[in-house]
């Protein structure tokens, strides 16, 4: 079974996270799937490109199921990989969709973030706790996206942040029950087509902030001293404790 579920209906690109046994986590080969889905579709005559996830929640973030015989070189890569797929997301020249749902952790809540469009379930939450261990991912996407003030809040006390809450600082730009979302991207697919492919994807690039160069570097500054994965496991103890 496929980790990733492309459905195309028309000019409407539909991506879904399918790995509901692991929380829809992303592992080295989803990671893959989804960048070369998302430079197809950046191609392809997607208009309306849209990421949802099976099972209970959106995502849990960055898999670290194999954590015990993952080396700090083999981590890194994947969050070099991570990061390269959030920026293509980000700075996709077409409508993007983020339809989340459930408690949604680190690189789940980032490609939530990346997209243009962020609708969440009224259950849904997020948490980014990269700093606890050190790891410096997306935040002036975030930042971007919901002011600077909140996102130190937001990334500095590595809180769960609700679906209302979500809503208030902009981090979801609506709340919607699941059973609606048919039409939430049906409306969305309808707006997506008013502007001809050029226009929209000159207006998406005047208005996204170009940092790919810095935030590039800030992982790579964040990553780059030995000791990754012992930083991360010594998170998880905390977690456990």
């Amino acid at each position: 079974m496929s980790s990733l579920i492309v459905g195309r209906d028309g000019d409407i690109t539909r991506l879904t996270l399918n790995r509901p046994d692991k929380a829809n986590a992303l592992d080295a080969a989803l990671i893959e799937e989804l960048l070369e889905a998302v430079e197809a579709c950046c191609r392809d005559g997607t208009r309306l490109l849209v990421f949802e996830g099976e099972g209970r929640n959106f995502s849990n973030g960055f898999d670290l199921s194999d954590l015990a015989t993952a080396s700090d070189g083999d981590l890194v890569h994947r969050l070099i990989r991570i990061e390269q797929l959030l920026q293509a997301v980000y700075h996709a020249p077409i409508t993007t969709l983020a339809l989340a749902h459930g408690r949604n952790f680190g690189a789940g809540a980032d490609l939530m973030l990346a997209c243009g469009t962020r609708i969440c379930a009224p259950d849904a939450s997020f948490r980014m706790p990269g700093l606890r261990f050190g790891l410096q991912l997306g935040t002036r996407r975030l930042a971007h996206r919901i002011g600077n003030d909140a996102a130190r809040a937001v990334l500095a006390e590595s809180r769960i942040v609700d679906a209302g809450e979500a809503l208030a600082i902009r981090f979801a730009q609506g709340i919607a029950p699941r059973e609606t979302w048919a039409e939430i991207i049906a409306d969305k697919a309808r707006k997506a087509a008013m502007l001809a492919p050029d226009a929209a994807a000159r207006l998406l690039a005047a208005t996204v902030v170009d940092t790919r160069a810095m935030d590039m570097a800030d992982l790579a500054a964040s990553v780059a001293m030995p000791g990754l994965k012992a930083r991360i496991e010594t998170y998880q103890r905390s977690l456990r404790a």
